[in-house]
């Protein structure tokens, strides 16, 4: 008969995402793991395999639950730009807040970290930044089709530029503690949608 786990796989899961986004992938050991959790060493191997399989599904529950207002924001009936442009604002606005600042993105902290030599965290981030550029992509589309964008503007590149932006908002928010840094660059930005 199999016996039951004594802690909750899913408060344990949560728990190491905290830790991994705190402290990163290479300054996490094991030991860091078996303390955060509480459980011992066994128990989160055969739960969750090793640490990097750990960090990996961490990285899932990150996505998980990663911005779902964003997809909601960029699809509202009416015009498309000032919704682009909200979304712009509030990134820049999260990245400067000082709670924010101490974690920045898991995802992008993952990106500078792993996604070099990591092709399993270099995956998972392109998936990411997909969740984000496709919504800027449909919506700076549908401003175009508006008459809200000019023709002569290329969608697809406004929309990475504006991921390109978004995800540098969040190293540089991290990283400063001025955040008007990151809401000039951010107004900056918006002005290629003019």
């Amino acid at each position: 008969m199999a016996r039951t786990k004594e802690f909750d796989p899913d408060a344990a899961l949560q728990s190491a995402l905290e830790l991994f986004w705190r402290r990163g992938y290479e300054a996490t050991s094991m030991a860091d793991l078996v303390e955060q959790l509480g459980i011992g060493r066994a128990s989160i191997y055969a739960t969750f395999g090793n640490k990097h399989e750990l960090y990996l599904k961490a990285m899932d529950r990150y996505t998980e639950g990663c911005d779902p207002s964003l997809l909601a924001e960029l699809s509202q009936p009416g015009p498309a730009l000032p919704a682009v442009r909200a979304v712009v604002r509030r990134f820049a606005s999260e990245a400067a807040s000082p709670e924010r600042r101490l974690h920045g993105c898991f995802i992008t902290n993952t990106a500078a970290e792993l996604a070099p030599h990591d092709p399993a965290a270099a995956r998972r981030v392109e998936i990411s930044w997909g969740h984000v550029e496709t919504p800027l992509h449909s919506a700076l589309v549908r401003a175009q089709a508006q008459g809200e964008l000019s023709r002569d503007r290329d969608p697809r590149a406004l929309a990475r530029t504006l991921l390109v932006l978004l995800q540098g908002i969040r190293i540089v928010g991290k990283a400063s503690s001025d955040p008007a840094r990151v809401q000039d660059a951010a107004e900056q930005a918006l002005a290629l949608l003019d």
